[in-house]
């Protein structure tokens, strides 16, 4: 498969015109031309870089790229480290940030809610005047525990969170990353619970005046579902082989 073929193929997929974002989504950095592995991750890390070329990998897809705005007007220091790494194995870098978190489903926040149980969802969480993230009911009413529960068995990690609400939980709004002030939003649409990934302080005081839960996976767990779930579907629909590569990310 050709590179820029797949890359167009995912910019069409993920609507990534539809969004504006700090980040530039699309192929940051190209190859010679062909795709015959690809490895996907959440980071754009050297540490993932190394871990893809000892896979073969010559397609690389993160959410968090390596190309924000104007970050790379020069190529210095720790830029220049990772495009010289990726130019020396041949690998190329496709980026996607917003529109990964939107996806309906190849999301993280559509993919969250499904491994949630959370049904008929629809759209939350304005970014910009886009909602990225997704609301919706749990199958029945369920204990507070259990819910966040089950949250540390699908993220593989220890959640932190804000517990002013209600101790059985049936509405449920989620938002990957760093979006810890859309509690305000969750509490204003009557969620029982909000699930995102790093806590901030001002939140503290809007959960607990407003009396709902709000539970903090991390930002890393929490957006590891949709570059997950983009390299499962190329191989389906190019039977290009992929791997997912995860680390043991604590925030």
């Amino acid at each position: 498969m050709k590179t820029r073929e797949l890359a167009a193929f995912l910019d069409r997929e993920l609507k990534v015109e539809a969004f504006e974002d700090a980040s530039n989504n699309g192929l940051q950095v190209d190859n010679t031309g062909i795709v015959k592995r690809v490895c996907c991750g959440v980071d754009a890390s050297m540490q993932f870089f190394e871990a893809a070329a000892e896979r073969g990998a010559d397609f690389l897809v993160c959410h968090h790229g390596i190309s924000w705005g104007n970050s790379l007007c020069r190529i210095t220091e720790l830029n220049y480290d990772r495009v010289r790494f990726l130019m020396d194995q041949g690998m190329a870098l496709y980026a996607c940030h917003l529109p990964l978190d939107a996806h309906p489903v190849h999301g993280n926040n559509a993919l969250i809610c499904k491994a949630l149980g959370v049904t008929r969802l629809k759209p939350f969480g304005s970014y910009d005047g886009v909602e990225i993230g997704f609301s919706g009911r749990l199958s029945k009413p369920t204990r507070y525990s259990a819910f966040k529960n089950k949250i540390q068995k699908i993220m593989h990690t220890e959640p932190q969170s804000m517990d002013f609400g209600k101790r059985t939980v049936s509405t449920v709004a989620v938002v990957s990353g760093g979006a810890a002030d859309g509690v305000g939003e969750a509490a204003a649409k009557n969620m029982d619970v909000y699930v995102t990934g790093e806590p901030k302080l001002s939140a503290y005081s809007v959960a607990q005046e407003k009396g709902i839960n709000a539970v903090f996976a991390g930002h890393y767990a929490t957006e590891v579902f949709g570059v997950r779930a983009l390299g499962e579907f190329i191989t389906r629909q190019f039977k290009v082989p992929s791997d997912f590569i995860r680390f043991n990310v604590p925030f």
